[in-house]
Order: structure tokens, then C-alpha cells, then sequence
């Protein structure tokens, strides 16, 4: 069949609420994905973040093939010893203490948001709690996590939401510092902000925010969904600078395509928050996920993945200057290790299907913004290629 065949079908059968680009992917091999014609493309979008190894990495495949021949599901009446393996290791990836599997980031952000407010219910029994969110953030599409959203586009429609949000500026304390108060359970934020724009948190916000939840007994709750997992250089972006959060979700990459998610807690908050009965999944820790994670966590070690990532990442960054500086549509770079942005002037989307067209994947992040989250194997000369097919676009798109 055709892929326009494919395609046709795809619209007919699937509930619209993508624009999707017009290609089928197929397979994947190392940085490079196939369509069904067999075109190759250069992947520096890395299924959102989620692909950090790369395509058809052997010694994952191996594994996920061995548990398949194992056991794919229980559920979480029973315990099973990837789910006790996986935890094990992201526990000390992570530096927390306790770990609860979801199958997303949006689950995760929803856990953190039910742990936070236990946690204040048990304190005075009260139900009426506040969480401070950032603006321009995103945790997901799911009734809590879209609550806790900072973009009233993506929030209007649904309303009313859980109540008792509050939205305070990035990397504006004092902002925050407004928004609170005696009701204030929980601060939430990404220490990079992905959707929002590729703005990283600066390290004085961070470390004011972290007093003030001392101070006052608030949660400080980081969603590291996309930002965490290497992608920073540091395996969980506050890592960088030490700035430990109470509540932390993590998920993408830490399956690398199996859907796996997951909420962590500091022991304290762990022993005054949920408990038996309070949250559940299905899924979430079944066998095939946790041998996926377990496996995912052993090849970030074996593999030296975030020494690379901050080899590599100073080029890119080097890089996509250089087209600011040439192009006067290009009005900013931003981000941090190979979580990057080159910010137009204008919409960015032709350009992204001109370099789709001539083999390159992109996607962006908000209209004008390009966003580059490749898989975390990319090597300089992968940088170069994305780089080479981007300027022949813009050019020939002749926007500058």
C-alpha cells in the first residue's frame, strides 16, 4: 500500500487531533528514521525526547524480547522483580527515595499533585490547598496535570478544572513569593521549560524557591518529563544545581518507547502522604515497562551517555548561534544541553516541513520556536548534517 493510501486511512479511522505530517514511519536504525518508501531522515526530535538511545539499540531489544518471553503483566497485587530492579536504579539515578510507575508524564504530574495534597490534608485536615504553577508551563493533557498548565489555550475549553491554582512568572521569585500563601501546599515547575519555550530555571530561583518550601512546609515539586534523563547533561536537570525537589516526575526517556512514567518522593513526604488505597494503575510497573527502564538506566552507564551529552552539547549550541548570526530572522538561541531552541521571527512551520522534505525531522515548540531534543547519541557530525539541511530550508523557503 501506498502512503498516501495510509494515510487516507489514518484520517478515516483516527480521531483528529494531531496535524500530522504526510509520512508513515516505519523503522529506525541509530539517529536515522525509515519511512514505508524507504526515505531516510535524520531524527533530531527523538519521538518528543523519549528516544535517547536511538533506534533498534540491540542489548534493549534483547531485553524487552527476553521479558516478552517472560511475563508481560501481572498487576500491582503481586510483585515482580523488574518493577524491584528498575526501582533500585532510579532511586539512585534520581537521589530520591521513593517510586511510584506510571505509563506517562502526565500520570506522573497527576500522582504528584494527589501526593502533595494529602500531604497538606494530613497536616490539618482541611481540603482546600493551593498549588502555585508556573506560567507559560506544560505537565500534560489529563484533567490535573492540564489544571497546572500555564497557557490558558490549552486549559479554556475544559474548564473548570481542579480549582485552587495559582500561576506565578518563571525565574520570577518574587512573582511566586505573591501567589503564596497560608493555603500554599505545593510549588510545581520544570527546570527547563519545554513547551513554554526552552527556558531553562535559573539557579538563584531555584535555590530562593527551595528555602521558601522549607521555611514554610511546601512541596517543591519538579516535572523533569522531558528535561530529565540525561538530556541537561546531568541525569535530572536540578542535579545541576542541587536543588532537590520533595516530588519529582520523570517518564520519555526512561522507557525509550515503552510507555513508562513515574513519581518519586523524598522518604518524608513519602511516610506522610499516600497510602494504601489512596492511588493506583494497571499498568503502571508491569514487567515489560520495568525491564525497559532497568535496562534503559544500565545502558546510560554502560554507554557513558551523559559525558557524551556534554560533549556534544557545547556544539550544538556553537552551531545553531552561527545561524542566528546568519539568518536576521533568527532572533534567539536558548536552552541547555541538547534541549535547544533557535527562536523566529515568524512561524516556523514551513520549515520544518521543507526539512522534512529534504530528510531532516524538527518539530517545534509554540509557532515560532524550533525545538532540537535529538536522541542523546547524536555525534558532531550528526550536528553538521541538521545544521547543513536546515540552512538549504530556510534559504529555500527564502524567509531571511
Amino acid at each position: 500500500m501506498e502512503m498516501k493510501e495510509y494515510i487516507e486511512q489514518a484520517e478515516a479511522a483516527l480521531l483528529h487531533t494531531y496535524n500530522r505530517y504526510q509520512i508513515v514511519l516505519d523503522r529506525g536504525e541509530g539517529v536515522y528514521l525509515y519511512d514505508i518508501e524507504g526515505k531516510k531522515y535524520l531524527d533530531f526530535c527523538a519521538g518528543i525526547a523519549v528516544f535517547a538511545l536511538g533506534y533498534h539499540n540491540e542489548e534493549y531489544n534483547n531485553a524487552l524480547k527476553a521479558q516478552i518471553d517472560k511475563l508481560i503483566h501481572t498487576s500491582n497485587y503481586y510483585y515482580n522483580v523488574p518493577a524491584i530492579e528498575a526501582a533500585k536504579k532510579i532511586k539512585k539515578a534520581s537521589g530520591m527515595d521513593r517510586v511510584f510507575y506510571t505509563n506517562s508524564g502526565a500520570e506522573a504530574n497527576e500522582g504528584a499533585i494527589k501526593a502533595a495534597r494529602k500531604y497538606a490534608f494530613l497536616k490539618d485536615g482541611t481540603t482546600d490547598h493551593e498549588i502555585i504553577a508556573m506560567n507559560h508551563s506544560f505537565h500534560g493533557r489529563t484533567m490535573g496535570a492540564l489544571a497546572v498548565t500555564g497557557n490558558v489555550h490549552y486549559r479554556e475549553p475544559f474548564e473548570p478544572l481542579i480549582g485552587k491554582i495559582r500561576f506565578a512568572d518563571f525565574n520570577d521569585y518574587d512573582s511566586v513569593l505573591a501567589q503564596v500563601t497560608d493555603k500554599t501546599c505545593a510549588i510545581l515547575l520544570e527546570p527547563v521549560q519545554g513547551e513554554g519555550g526552552l527556558y531553562p530555571a535559573e539557579e538563584d530561583f531555584l535555590r530562593k524557591l527551595r528555602k521558601l518550601c522549607d521555611e514554610r512546609d511546601i512541596l517543591l515539586i519538579f516535572d523533569e518529563v522531558q528535561c530529565g534523563m540525561g538530556r541537561t547533561g546531568y541525569m535530572y536537570a536540578w542535579q545541576k544545581y542541587n536543588v532537590k525537589p520533595d516530588i519529582m516526575t520523570t517518564a520519555k526517556a526512561l522507557g525509550c518507547g515503552v510507555p513508562m512514567g513515574a513519581f518519586l518522593m523524598t522518604e518524608h513526604v513519602a511516610q506522610h502522604s499516600l497510602e494504601a488505597g489512596d492511588h493506583g494503575t494497571t499498568y503502571g510497573g508491569n514487567p515489560l515497562a520495568c525491564a525497559a527502564a532497568e535496562k534503559v538506566l544500565d545502558l546510560f552507564e554502560k554507554e557513558h551517555i551523559i559525558e557524551h551529552v556534554r560533549e556534544v552539547a557545547p556544539y550544538l549550541e556553537q552551531r545553531l548561534e552561527e545561524l542566528k548570526e546568519k539568518y536576521p530572522c533568527i532572533t534567539e538561541r536558548r536552552g541547555t544541553g541538547l534541549m535547544q531552541g533557535l527562536v523566529f521571527d515568524r512561524p516556523v512551520r514551513d520549515i520544518i516541513a521543507a526539512a522534512m522534505d529534504k530528510g531532516l525531522i524538527l518539530i517545534n515548540a509554540g509557532a515560532d520556536i524550533i525545538r532540537f531534543v535529538p536522541p542523546l547519541i547524536i555525534t558532531k557530525e550528526n550536528v553538521d548534517e541538521m545544521v547543513s539541511i536546515l540552512e538549504q530550508s530556510i534559504d529555500g523557503e527564502k524567509i531571511c
